[in-house]
């Protein structure tokens, strides 16, 4: 089956009329229902606020200090205390703490939009909070409710609403941790954990911007292990790839692609991000079975695909089929949807197409379309912040 080739217009209208049910016929009558319907969403007037001073226009991915960040703990009964903010700056921990010396401590990553008429946004906030809960078990860990995990990335948002760049400039990309703060000589879990929130505005998070992606195989060092905690978000999963990332990127590479560690016969995901590929109208990824992280992303891109049309397989992935990909693409909050131009395995390079009008254009338009809100949010993912 040809490729979907579509503009950003057309992107929005044809996703909107498949999951409002709308029939595109090619009237006048038929167009201006779906754009009506989009008009809702995009506000005439923008409203000027005060920015932070930034240069917004060569914002990266690196660390900028906001004002404010938020902070609660919880007692020895998992109980979290209100929380409240405080300026941005270092923190103190006991050096027995338990983030220290055993690992105990989640991450998430989100980001906050600011929509054309200064409104802000979150996207599915809800599911970061969920993924965090489930990390926590995993982790031996109290955790916040999933309404005092949003409770605190709000007001985090509000207190460095300055630093939200303007429409179309990037994100403030939202940083919620969790962490054994409580001290413990022996092996235990903490008595006592933080919960502490902070951002940072940013663009693109590969330093080829929007360019296409080039992945390196790995093919003697996994990232997790079945029964490990490859599947949760914990912080122990980054450091052990940093050393095959930095031999990676000195070879030219943008990242890299990680195998099964049982077999290292199958792709799971790339450092930080989820994979997929595509072959005419079916897109492949890897399942999560516990190795692989349940990328939100990767869940709204899925849905969106179904919505579309598009056949959807979640399912084992042999490294031998990256050979037969027409497309492939990575999904994570910080990537977004990054296009993938080649990948190379034991030393064969295979190129995928790349561009406007493709299946990964088509996905990641939509998919920012709502996040900003120039796309009319029928699936109830986007919480505006008061």
């Amino acid at each position: 089956m040809a490729l979907r080739c579509l503009s950003q217009s057309s992107t929005t209208f044809s996703y909107l009329s498949k999951i409002c049910g709308f029939r595109m016929h090619g009237t006048k009558a038929a167009a201006s229902v779906v754009e009506e319907h989009v008009s809702e969403m995009v506000g005439t007037e923008r409203v000027d606020e005060d920015y932070a001073d930034v240069d917004w226009d060569n914002l990266g991915f690196s660390l900028v200090r906001t004002d404010y960040m938020f902070a609660t703990r919880s007692c020895r009964e998992g109980n979290f205390e209100q929380g409240c903010l405080s300026r941005y700056g270092n923190i103190e921990l006991n050096p027995a703490a338990g983030i220290l010396n055993y690992g105990q401590g989640l991450i998430e990553g989100m980001k906050a939009y600011r929509r054309e008429d200064g409104r802000v946004l979150l996207f599915r906030p809800e599911l970061n909070a969920v993924r965090m809960k489930k990390g926590a078990e995993r982790m031996c860990m109290h955790s916040p409710s999933v309404q005092q995990f949003i409770e605190g990335v709000k007001q985090t948002v509000l207190a460095n609403r300055r630093w939200v760049p303007p429409p179309g400039k990037g994100s403030l990309y939202l940083r919620p941790l969790l962490f054994g703060s409580g001290a413990s000589l022996g092996l235990s879990a903490a008595s006592e954990f933080t919960f502490l929130v902070f951002g940072s505005p940013v663009q693109n998070y590969f330093k080829e911007g929007t360019a296409a992606l080039n992945l390196y195989v790995e093919e003697v060092i996994p990232r997790a292990y079945l029964g490990g905690s490859g599947g949760v978000k914990s912080i122990s999963n980054y450091g052990p790839v940093l050393e095959v990332m930095r031999r990676a990127k000195a070879r030219g590479f943008s990242d890299v692609l990680y195998l099964d560690a049982e077999t290292k016969k199958n792709i799971e995901e790339v450092s930080a991000s989820n994979i997929f590929l595509v072959k005419g109208n079916t897109i492949v990824t890897p399942a999560t079975n516990g190795t692989i992280l349940g990328g939100i992303t990767r869940k709204s891109v899925i849905e969106i695909a179904i919505d579309l049309g598009y056949k959807v397989e979640e399912r084992v992935v042999p490294v031998e089929e990256l050979k037969d990909a027409e497309e492939v693409f990575c999904t994570g909050t910080a990537t977004g949807v990054a296009s993938v131009g080649s990948i190379t395995f034991q030393n064969t390079r295979t190129e995928y197409k790349v561009g406007d009008g493709l299946v990964t254009q088509q996905l990641g338009s939509i998919l920012v379309g709502i996040q900003t809100g120039s796309i009319q949010d029928i699936k109830n993912w986007v919480v505006e912040i008061d």
